[in-house]
């Protein structure tokens, strides 16, 4: 938890997301929302398989060029009641008639319309709904008496958003089921089309046909509407599914070829007359462009004859995938990198949208987009906010609290960029290192009390410049012991090679310190070094009072181990094969045994730095293989060759420490071998 503390823009981009959810609710971006559905709606479209039913749907259009040769507008009642007796000869199984009958004919044509529309069993008139505050508060219903002898439905269209005038889906007011004909139209036709009466379950928000036809609205009694795919080339579907007013008035007076081809289109279908001419005015705005009201009718008929195919997410679909878009951006928000921080936000913002309009385009599972979209665009800047403010104070904080323990060099890079600095704990692969005077104790009796503190100051100082040099980080000293680390508050890839580095420089540097101390006359130091690689918790540790960067964790403590692993190995440096496998080929090693330390069950292998990649000296080569060959015959359990062959080295290269312990135990083995199952492994029982 202590990654979040003080992260107070975290909590503000919960608090957001919170409101976003609430609003989404209540609907209260539905302007955007839309631009959102428009942008998926389009794409879905594209699918070739989500074509218009034109085998259940078709319009009669009354258009622009049919009115200039009728001389009137509108059509006339009693030519619509011919048009609707013509519709139920040929077949058609719904007549709906988007024409309004809310005024008295001016031609005194209403009784005789009437008694027209009572012989079409299958007509649907357009009937108007009185909206006040959100709720339907009667119906105006067809004038006499044409009232009556059809089922009506009303045909208001309204945009959810009172900043759009988008239409984008069909709205049922419950409040208005129990009243005549309360329905809404495209409902009423799927309903005489089924032969079944519509019914509406108001806690579940399903609108049922009988078995036959179910079809889920959202927690606002709406349905979105499912624009099938426009023809090639075409904005609308009247075009090409749309049948000449004027045939079907003079169906008496067309062939019989032709009479059966408008049988063909019309038979067992719903029809749709609808008025497209200019003085209509009869057009709205959709997610898809301008469509005609007759047109927008079909699309919502055929939205419910195929079970409603777009569905609102469900409240915890929405939650879940808010959560999700939330933590990816908490996620982003502790990356330090600005500009890696802004990539990762816009890549999660990315695959949001992307996964709400696959979503949208396959599933036709309508995911909002604008309430979370907004929340995170928020959250992106709140978070860029606060990286700014604390950056601000950063920089003295970094020269105040690392100048004493980092290279300047380090502290330079951290000045610049802080956003690489990492504080507190965290768990990272690091390197540790750890360094002690073989024999201190002893040295330390033969120099007076400032004479050791002169000693050990210039030692230490010499150490700590060279770990600066290859940018390292003092821990702590402890007495003549330094421990150091790599690969923090730095990210350092190469946080292994940088170490061994150091190592390999600071050895050669005390070879020439050793002579110099002999020189005058004081005690010579021999340092034995341990390091290894690993998972490893770095951060401020300690009291309120004091505390301290530092490490800890068991790859810190085998890198302890592996320092007093020296003294039985007469060596000087040894790593792990953690940290071997990380400097791969950079660095130039001698393999020298593979151990159990105290404390441990997992085998060690232990490697000797040499030096770097191609600047081994000859004789260290030779060394190293002639090592090589009698370190084979151990593992091979041929002990007397192995002996023969540690003494050979040995003879070339005196005081090779592992070729002395490895003859020794050699010889032991030659009297005593070690049982059958033995892996090789040596048992360390003592820690060094």
């Amino acid at each position: 938890m202590a990654t979040f503390k003080g992260r107070w823009d975290f909590l503000l981009a919960a608090i957001l997301f919170l409101l976003a959810m609430g609003a989404q609710r209540l609907d209260l971006f539905a302007a955007l929302e839309l631009q959102t559905q428009s942008f998926r709606q389009i794409l879905r479209m594209a699918d070739a398989e989500r074509v218009f039913p034109e085998d259940k749907i078709v319009f009669v259009n009354q258009d622009e060029a049919f009115f200039e040769d009728y001389g009137s507008w509108p059509l006339r009642r009693l030519d619509l009641a011919r048009v609707a007796e013509n519709v139920e000869a040929l077949g058609g199984r719904v007549m709906a008639v988007d024409n309004l009958f809310d005024f008295p004919s001016s031609y005194g044509e209403d009784g005789p319309t009437a008694e027209k529309f009572e012989g079409v069993p299958g007509l649907l008139l357009v009937s108007q709904g009185v909206v006040e505050d959100g709720r339907l508060i009667y119906i105006k219903q067809p004038v006499e008496p044409i009232n009556g002898v059809a089922r009506t439905g009303y045909t208001n269209v309204e945009s959810r958003s009172g900043l759009s005038e988008v239409i984008s889906d069909l709205r049922l007011f419950p409040e208005a089921i129990p009243m005549e004909n309360g329905w809404p139209f495209a409902v009423q036709a799927v309903g005489l089309y089924l032969g079944e009466t519509p019914s509406y379950d108001r806690e579940t928000r399903v609108l049922s046909f009988g078995d036959q036809l179910s079809v889920q609205l959202d927690q606002n009694h709406r349905l979105a509407i499912d624009f099938p795919s426009f023809p090639a080339g075409a904005q609308g579907y009247v075009a090409d599914f749309g049948i000449p007013v004027l045939e079907m008035l003079r169906l008496d007076e067309l062939e019989e070829d032709e009479a059966w081809e408008l049988r063909f289109w019309v038979e067992d279908k719903i029809v749709i007359l609808g008025d497209t001419s200019e003085v209509s005015h009869d057009y709205f705005e959709t997610p898809v462009g301008r469509l005609y009201g007759v047109e927008l009718i079909g699309a919502t008929i055929a939205t419910l004859l195929a079970g409603g195919a777009l569905l609102p997410a469900s409240f915890g679909m929405e939650a879940a995938v808010a959560l999700g878009l939330l933590l990816a951006l908490v996620g982003t928000g502790l990356l330090q990198n600005p500009a890696g921080r802004l990539a990762a936000s816009l890549a999660a913002l990315g695959l949001w949208a992307v996964l709400a309009t696959v979503l949208y385009v396959d599933q036709g599972v309508m995911l909002s987009m604008a309430y979370a979209g907004v929340a995170a665009i928020l959250s992106i800047v709140l978070m860029n906010i606060r990286f700014y403010l604390v950056e601000r104070g950063q920089k003295t904080l970094i020269r105040d609290a690392f100048g004493q323990y980092l290279s300047p060099k380090v502290v330079n890079i951290l000045v610049k960029d802080p956003s690489r600095l990492s504080l507190g704990g965290e768990q990272r692969e690091m390197t540790a290192f750890f360094s002690d005077v073989a024999g201190f104790s002893s040295i330390s009796e033969q120099l007076t009390p400032a004479g050791l503190v002169a000693l050990l100051n210039e030692y230490l100082t010499a150490m700590c410049d060279i770990i600066a040099e290859h940018e390292g980080t003092v821990d702590k000293f402890e007495g003549d012991a330094i421990i150091a680390f790599w690969g923090a508050p730095l990210d350092q890839p190469d946080h292994a090679l940088k170490a061994c580095l150091a190592a390999i420089d600071m050895q050669r540097y005390m070879v020439d310190y050793r002579k110099r101390l002999e020189a005058e006359g004081r005690p010579l130091l021999k340092v034995r070094m341990g390091l290894n690689s690993g998972q490893i918790l770095v951060g401020n540790m300690g009291s309120a009072q004091r505390m301290d960067y530092t490490i800890m964790g068991d790859a810190v403590n085998l890198a302890a181990r592996l320092e007093g692993v020296n003294k039985f190995y007469g060596s000087a440096t040894l790593i792990s094969q953690h940290t071997q496998r990380l400097v791969g080929d950079a660095l130039e090693v001698r393999e020298v045994d593979v151990v159990r330390v105290v404390g441990k069950n997992e085998p060690v292998t232990l490697f000797e730095p040499l030096a770097r990649a191609g600047e081994l000296r000859p004789e260290e080569s030779a060394l190293r293989e002639a090592f090589a060959e009698a370190r084979g015959h151990y593992q091979r359990r041929d002990f007397p060759a192995a002996v023969a062959a540690f003494e050979a080295v040995l003879a070339k290269f005196p005081g090779d420490g592992p070729s002395e312990t490895l003859l020794a135990r050699s010889k032991l083995y030659a009297e005593a071998p070690p049982p059958a199952d033995w892996d090789g492994v040596f048992q360390l029982t003592e820690k060094g």
